[in-house]
């Protein structure tokens, strides 16, 4: 497994975990919002909204949360923060391409947080589309292994438009074009039920293996850069070894 998702599996302590966790909650709840408030506040008839709503029980986000970041995404029953998607992109430690998305009321600010994180980790902050070619834009849409065997989830995602499906024992990824991500999660949906995600994501072309030293600064810096509460996403294009996670654990 590469990239940032590999990042997110290692074990943290107890503590950090709590932390993690009402960050995560705040990124979900931000998601949210953002979807309800660029377009209409029903799941039913918003795909960027259900597919929020949807991600944040899969994390086991209270329903009221969830209520209350809808509400305030709402035209005329929510707050005024308006938030601003952006991008950045930049090189981590060994060379590593990385593209950062976050959503936030204050660009400067998280201008600011995320080229500190860079310099002080041994990373370089590039230009907008300095790394970004080195990636492909795609849908993503993922189910846990248990709602079907890998041939019947390949078969409903072909037969749906998918591009590529990918299933291990844990979950089934759908790749899909980026016109095609709604269309197909609504089949797969009617088929297999909601799904665990459902976004535009980044995909590399091809991916890096770090040193040793090179990929524990590399994990520092996507640890400061996943605990600021603006950074939604951080995909890169490395690939470390479980025994390389293992000793870095």
């Amino acid at each position: 497994m590469a990239g940032h998702s590999q990042f997110k599996n290692i074990m943290h302590r107890k503590g950090a975990q709590d932390v993690k966790r009402s960050k995560l909650f705040n990124k979900l709840a931000r998601e949210i919002t953002v979807a309800a408030k660029a377009g209409l506040p029903d799941p039913g008839h918003n795909p960027r909204l259900r597919a929020a709503i949807q991600a944040a029980r899969v994390q086991n986000m209270p329903r009221d949360r969830i209520d209350r970041a809808i509400k305030q995404g709402t035209p005329g029953a929510g707050d005024d923060t308006n938030y601003d998607e952006v991008r950045y992109e930049g090189y981590g430690p060994g060379g590593v391409a990385l593209i950062v998305e976050a959503l936030t009321d204050n660009r400067n600010r998280t201008a600011s947080e995320v080229r500190s994180a860079f310099s002080k980790h041994g990373g370089t902050l590039g230009e907008t589309n300095s790394v970004s070619f080195m990636f492909n834009r795609i849908g993503l849409i993922t189910y846990p292994a248990a709602v079907a065997d890998a041939d019947t989830v390949l078969e409903a995602a072909i037969e749906a438009g998918a591009d590529d499906v990918s299933s291990d024992e844990e979950s089934h990824s759908i790749i899909t074009g980026v016109d095609s991500l709604g269309e197909v999660r609504d089949a797969l949906e009617a088929k297999f039920g909601a799904p665990e995600g459902a976004k535009l994501t980044w995909q590399p072309l091809n991916t890096v293996a770090p040193s040793e030293d090179a990929a524990q600064s590399l994990l520092k810096l996507l640890d400061v850069l996943d605990d600021s509460d603006d950074v939604q996403n951080v995909i890169g294009n490395f690939e470390l070894s479980p025994e390389l996670l293992e000793k870095l654990g």
